[in-house]
């Protein structure tokens, strides 16, 4: 089997998996998008990816954002940076980003906000919220969003669209569960208190988003599932 027939076949598991997770929560299968996660894989592979019909795909770092946005120009993809951003690196994000997921402070909303100025963009984002306890896991602290939501109402380059979260990583199907089930009420309790335009609800990876889906997820990242193991060699 060639590899464009493997990533073929991997892909329309995760459709499926999606639908059926769709199905047991009462959902329409439309409602859940599918972000595919292509960092660590080389531009040829989403080059491949692209052929399949997908336009979106989300990226860690900065840098291999730029390099694939770079090598695959003629293919209008767009790029969403899901990773921890650094506030140094907030020009690549405005340049090649179509949509950052892990805003979490002020001082990296301000810096992409002078450099989406200076780019004459504007940008579509999503707040990073911790839902667990682990301390490798960045984002805002819960109770910080509507402080944060209205401090972000002054900056006029972003879009702010919805909620991100990595829930925490768990045999304990309850406790991925909460971390979830917490981003959906925060949004809902957000939208009832007037920012009407946090809607998203970006959660689920490929070990869990079945889950996610079940929760509320209106989006799961998914990266293995679709793209096959990755090499952290590299």
């Amino acid at each position: 089997m060639s590899m464009s027939e493997s990533l073929q076949n991997r892909l329309a598991l995760v459709q499926q998996q999606i639908a059926a997770a769709c199905a047991r929560a009462g959902r329409a299968p439309g409602e859940v998008v599918l972000l595919p996660v292509s960092k660590t894989f080389d531009a040829q592979v989403v080059r491949q990816a692209s052929g399949l019909g997908l336009r979106r795909f989300g990226e860690n770092k900065t840098q291999e954002m730029r390099q694939k946005s770079q090598e695959l120009g003629d293919l209008m993809l767009e790029w969403v940076l899901i990773g921890h951003l650094q506030t140094n690196k907030a020009r690549d994000a405005a340049r090649y980003a179509s949509e950052v997921q892990s805003l979490d402070r002020l001082a990296l909303a301000e810096a992409l906000d002078q450099r989406l100025q200076a780019e004459g963009r504007s940008l579509d984002v999503l707040v990073q919220v911790k839902t667990s306890d682990e301390p490798t896991k960045s984002g805002l602290d819960p109770e910080q969003l509507p402080a944060f939501l209205k401090q972000l109402q002054t900056l006029d380059t972003l879009r702010v669209k919805g909620l991100m979260t990595l829930a925490v990583n768990s045999p304990d199907e309850q406790a991925v569960r909460r971390c979830f089930r917490l981003l959906r009420e925060w949004r809902d309790r957000l939208r009832d208190e007037g920012f009407d335009q946090v809607q998203r609800l970006s959660m689920g990876m490929s070990g869990d988003f079945g889950l996610a889906i079940e929760e509320g997820a209106t989006e799961v990242r998914i990266g293995s599932a679709i793209f096959g193991q990755r090499d952290y060699a590299h």
